[in-house]
């Protein structure tokens, strides 16, 4: 993300920091029942095709067992097992499990809510702003972890281990490994189970490159968030996807804002760059043209817009959700006030010894500049759209006011907000993980993926908010209490 951190923002996580750490990633779930789940009379949504088609099967039989999904068909083509403990979903609409492509889960507090919001998979962070990841918590969402490469980095998944933590420990300055240290990197943090390397600001181009070929060979999927390498050399070696809505629009930047940005990924030349982006006209076509150049080249995009929702127009206060009950400020970065449902934006220390009123024009002053780098930024994304690439949703919580699976679902509205139909909306949450990473066990309701399915109350095709009208929550086809999470420890 191209804002920055302030010295006041950095009070007080050091403390979370501690409270969170795992010292050996490893996962702790519900082990699936053994009798069959089946569930009749429902509509299983179609999100195939990145959600371009609508073959939904009415009516239709599902049977889970030992966690997966073993039978999918309509009524008098399924044959239900004898003892099966059978759900009507009559007049209901059934959708797989939503999968959050970027986020932290620090707490089980993030984790039940995660769930209780219909999130059953978590690609999941740990990073300065969101935390180090619970791999305690239980019940819990799937895991998939993400993790740095190629560069020093205190919060990699191996930055605990002693082998790794001289070479990894950071410095006033971010260094990029030898190749040597980097296939070693890549090797050990695939055997920790990583799913996903991020690919971070000050990794040159040379080395992306090589990353993603090998990274590939390893069936790791690659989240580019780049600023040394050119946009352009990330998309053609292959990238998977393209992280942040705040960071991709780098892609436009000219030759002479680039080259500074090799030897600092950080400062006033990228100050610069970010700014000459985010000001350039919606209508320029040089913005097009790289749209155009993003979904040739089948790179994802994953924008975040939740990290920005309260700063768009029409947003709600998020605390005012039933999941928020279990959430506690102090494990997120840049919370919103709870009252107002508005980030309280840092003032200068200068600000602080003045009176009531300067101080409230400056946040206010803040808070305004922040609104109009929102919608300028919202404003490309609409030119990137037109060249209709592929999107997958990732809400980047819990930071600046985002919140644990509330705000995958501001995901989806900002998405169909964008112009994505609510199906397309809903795709990029399942199936398109499927198809953009080979995750085949994940993202449709059929035989042999996972059995993690919501049962909702409203068609999700017709509104992308019957999504959240959960009536029946299935994780590896344990019927989940859905009410029971909002009662757990935070």
């Amino acid at each position: 993300m191209s804002r920055k951190w302030t010295a006041a923002s950095l009070v007080g996580w050091a403390a979370l920091s501690v409270a969170c750490w795992s010292a050996t990633p490893q996962q702790v779930q519900p082990k699936p029942v053994s009798e069959s789940l089946v569930l009749t009379g429902g509509t299983v949504v179609d999100v195939t095709d990145w959600g371009r088609s609508a073959k939904d099967m009415p009516d239709a039989v599902v049977v889970v067992r030992d966690g997966r999904i073993t039978d999918v068909g309509p009524r008098g083509a399924i044959t239900i097992p004898k003892g099966a403990h059978v759900i009507d979903c009559t007049g209901k609409y059934l959708i797989p499990g939503l999968v959050d492509g970027f986020a932290g889960m620090n707490s089980q507090g993030q984790a039940n809510a995660n769930l209780y919001m219909g999130v059953t998979t978590v690609v999941a962070s740990q990073d300065d702003r969101r935390g180090k990841i619970d791999f305690a918590a239980n019940p819990s969402p799937h895991l998939y972890l993400v993790d740095s490469i190629g560069t020093t980095d205190d919060w990699s998944l191996l930055a605990n281990k002693p082998e790794w933590a001289a070479l990894l420990k950071e410095t006033n300055r971010p260094a990029e490994l030898t190749p040597e240290d980097t296939l070693r990197q890549l090797n050990e943090t695939a055997k920790l189970g990583t799913r996903v390397l991020w690919l971070g600001h000050n990794l040159t181009a040379a080395n992306t490159q090589w990353i993603i070929a090998h990274a590939h060979q390893l069936g790791l999927a690659t989240y580019g968030e780049f600023v040394s390498t050119p946009y352009s050399v990330g998309i053609e070696a292959g990238v998977d996807v393209l992280l942040h809505m705040s960071r991709y629009e780098l892609g436009v930047i000219p030759d002479e804002l680039q080259r500074p940005l090799v030897d600092s990924s950080e400062g006033p030349a990228a100050n610069t760059a970010y700014d000459y982006s985010e000001r350039l006209p919606p209508t320029d076509a040089h913005l097009k043209r790289y749209a155009e150049t993003i979904a040739k080249h089948h790179a994802a995009l994953m924008p975040t817009f939740s990290l920005y929702f309260l700063e768009l127009p029409d947003h709600r206060n998020l605390w005012k959700e039933p999941a928020a009950a279990v959430l506690d400020a102090k494990n997120m970065f840049m919370p919103s006030n709870r009252s107002t449902g508005e980030i309280d934006y840092p003032i200068p220390s200068w600000a602080r010894r003045m009176p009531g009123a300067v101080q409230r024009y400056e946040e206010n002053d803040q808070r305004k500049k922040a609104d109009q780098t929102a919608m300028r930024l919202w404003r490309i994304n609409e030119t990137i759209f037109s060249a209709m690439p592929h999107y997958l949703a990732g809400s980047g919580a819990s930071a600046f006011g985002t919140m644990a699976g509330i705000s995958l679902h501001t995901e989806l509205e900002m998405l169909v907000r964008l112009g994505l139909s609510p199906r397309e909306a809903l795709a990029a949450a399942t199936n398109n993980y499927s198809v953009q990473f080979g995750w085949n066990e994940l993202g449709q309701i059929a035989p042999g993926r996972r059995g993690d399915i919501l049962v909702v109350d409203g068609d999700p095709t017709v509104s992308i908010w019957n999504a959240r009208r959960i009536s029946t929550l299935i994780v590896d086809g344990n019927v989940v209490d859905r009410d029971g999470l909002l009662t757990s420890k935070k």
